[in-house]
């Protein structure tokens, strides 16, 4: 793949697992670009299976701009994408310019391994370096129900200053179909890392409030 980044790009690296949610991972990739976040993309290969079943695209390495562009629903903008066992990739190296890093979703695998230290693959390498520098992280798990070894990483990994956020949506917002609620879990995520945007409808204490907005803006 091409590759052509600069000293001057600061991405945010985020990498797809293959659990159940790519759509998450499309609204929070579609909002760091839209508020002019570089993105540093990684696609393990079990996540190119799930892309497929959930939402009958693909995603090659070949032609892989066209794929993201039908995948997030607009251009690549500033994108780099790496394979999920290159280890020479920027995002290996502590000394590589990162914002930071988010999984999403993530699968208990991926967390088992970023726990462990393991580095099994690109994307538990990155995260893994993305811990040791101090910078964000942020997982985005979907699995139910949690075994006690997961819920023992994940503790283990908010204890080194990663954010464990699963993949619950709200509903106070006022969701009126499935993709405001998938925007509401990507919204949280790019909460977690201060990157702004407009995905939901903030709580302000006024109950109903949230709803009458969202109704307005379709109406």
């Amino acid at each position: 793949m091409d590759h052509q980044p600069t000293t001057s790009r600061t991405p945010w690296v985020v990498g797809i697992t293959g659990a159940s949610g790519t759509p998450y991972a499309a609204a929070v990739i579609r909002a760091l670009l839209d508020a002019g976040e570089a993105v540093d993309l990684v696609v393990s290969r079990a996540a190119r299976l799930t892309l497929l079943d959930e939402t009958g695209l693909t995603f090659r390495e070949a032609q892989w701009r066209s794929d993201v562009k039908a995948f997030i629903g607009r251009d690549e903008g500033d994108m780099v994408v790496w394979k999920e066992n290159d280890f020479a990739a920027g995002p290996s190296s502590g000394s590589y310019p990162a914002r930071g890093m988010l999984v999403v979703p993530a699968t208990t695998a991926s967390v088992a391994g970023i726990a462990a230290g393991l580095s099994k693959d690109l994307i538990q390498r990155a995260a893994d370096v993305t811990l040791k520098e101090r910078r964000p992280l942020v997982l985005v798990l979907r699995e139910t129900p949690l075994r006690r070894v997961t819920l023992r990483q994940m503790a283990d990994l908010a204890d080194e200053g990663a954010t464990v956020l699963p993949a619950s949506p709200a509903f106070y917002a006022g969701a009126r179909d499935v993709q405001q609620l998938v925007d509401f879990v990507a919204g949280r995520a790019l909460d977690a890392i201060g990157v702004p945007h407009t995905l939901y409808t903030r709580w302000t204490g006024e109950l109903g409030a949230a709803r009458s907005r969202t109704e307005a803006l379709g109406a």
